[in-house]
C-alpha cells in the first residue's frame, strides 16, 4: 500500500483541516463542509475560517440525520454576499481539456471529488494506450463523470452508469461543455445493470468504480458495499477483456488497503502493474487529510 497525493491542480486546493471540518478553494470560491477523517485541531483560527470562506455547509441537527447509513450529511449551506449556487471550474492534463460544474447539494458535495484527478489521469492514459480506436469502457455508480470524460477524451466508447436521473443531467452539462459527445447515459441500478451486461455476454477494455458504503437503484435497490461488492467484482471479473484495465475507488472509513489486495488476487489474478494506494491531500499546515483508498490494474 502507498501513499499518493494528486499533483497540483490550479482550480483546487486544501487550505485547512480539522475539528471533523475542510476548508477548501474550487476556482473562486473557498468552502467550508463537514469531514469525518478531520480528528485534528485546526491550524487556523477559527475567525480566519468564518473570514475566507463563501460558503460554510452546516448539519442538520436531528436525530435521522445523524448517523445515514449512506454517509451522505442532509444540511443547508449558509452563503456569503455574490456567493453562486453553480460555477465551473476547469481541469487540464495533456491532451484532456475538461469544464465542469460545480453546486451546493443539500449533502455537502459540490460535483467534484479532486483527490480523483490522478485516476483521471491513468483512466485517458490506459485508453490511450490499448491498440483499438475505440475501446469501451464502463463506469459505474458514475456521478457527475469525472471519469467518463476523461476516457472520452481520450478517444473511448464510454458507457456511463448511475442510480440518479438529476446527476446524469450534471454529467450531461459537463460533457457538453468539455466540447465531447457520445457518451451512453444508462440511469439503473449499478449492479442490476451489471448482471444483464454479463448476461448479454458483453465485455469493455476498461472498467471503472467508485461504490458508496450505502444506496438506492432508481427502483429502490438496496446497495450494501460490504455485503455485495465481492459479488460486483465477480461480474466484472466477467466483463473485463484481458488486455483491459480497472480502476476502483473506496471511501468508506475503516476499510482497509489490503481488503483491495484481497480482491484482485481473487478475482483478476492475472493483472499486472497493481497499485494499491490511499489518496490523501495536505492542507497548508502539511497536515495530510486520508481520502479514500483504490485499486488499478492492467491486465
Amino acid at each position: 500500500m502507498k501513499l499518493l497525493t494528486p499533483a497540483e491542480w490550479h482550480d483546487y486546493e486544501l487550505i485547512d483541516t480539522g475539528g471533523f471540518e475542510k476548508l477548501e478553494r474550487f476556482g473562486q470560491f473557498i468552502l467550508r463542509r463537514p469531514e469525518p477523517q478531520a480528528l485534528w485541531q485546526k491550524s487556523l483560527p477559527e475567525p480566519q475560517w468564518e473570514t475566507l470562506c463563501h460558503a460554510h455547509f452546516t448539519r442538520q441537527s436531528t436525530a435521522a440525520t445523524a448517523n445515514r447509513p449512506d454517509g451522505n450529511e442532509a444540511g443547508h449551506w449558509q452563503l456569503k454576499p455574490n456567493m453562486l449556487q453553480q460555477w465551473w471550474v476547469t481541469y487540464q492534463y495533456k491532451q484532456m481539456h475538461l469544464k465542469m460544474r460545480m453546486g451546493l447539494t443539500a449533502f455537502k458535495h459540490v460535483g467534484i471529488f479532486p483527490e480523483q484527478t490522478d485516476n483521471w489521469n491513468y483512466i485517458y492514459d490506459a485508453v490511450l494506450q490499448l491498440p483499438y480506436e475505440q475501446p469501451r469502457v464502463l463506469n459505474l455508480f458514475a456521478y457527475t463523470g469525472g471519469a467518463s470524460l476523461a476516457a472520452k477524451a481520450a478517444g473511448a466508447d464510454v458507457v456511463h452508469v448511475d442510480a440518479v436521473k438529476q446527476v446524469i443531467s450534471w454529467a450531461r452539462e459537463n460533457m457538453e461543455a468539455s466540447g465531447l459527445a457520445g457518451i451512453r447515459w444508462v440511469v439503473e441500478d449499478a449492479l442490476k445493470f451489471t448482471e444483464k451486461e454479463t448476461r448479454r455476454n458483453n465485455q469493455y477494455h476498461g472498467i471503472i468504480l467508485d461504490p458508496p458504503a450505502y444506496g438506492r437503484g432508481p427502483d429502490g435497490e438496496k446497495w450494501l458495499l460490504e455485503k455485495q461488492i465481492d459479488y460486483l467484482l465477480h461480474l466484472c471479473s466477467r466483463l473485463l477483456l484481458p488486455d483491459g484495465f480497472l480502476v476502483m475507488n473506496l471511501y468508506s472509513l475503516g476499510l482497509s488497503g489490503l481488503i483491495l489486495e484481497n480482491f484482485c488476487k481473487l478475482h483478476f489474478p492475472h493483472a499486472r502493474q497493481a497499485e494499491f494506494v490511499e489518496l490523501y491531500f495536505p492542507d497548508h499546515a502539511q497536515i495530510k487529510l486520508p481520502l479514500g483508498i483504490f485499486l488499478r490494474f492492467c491486465s
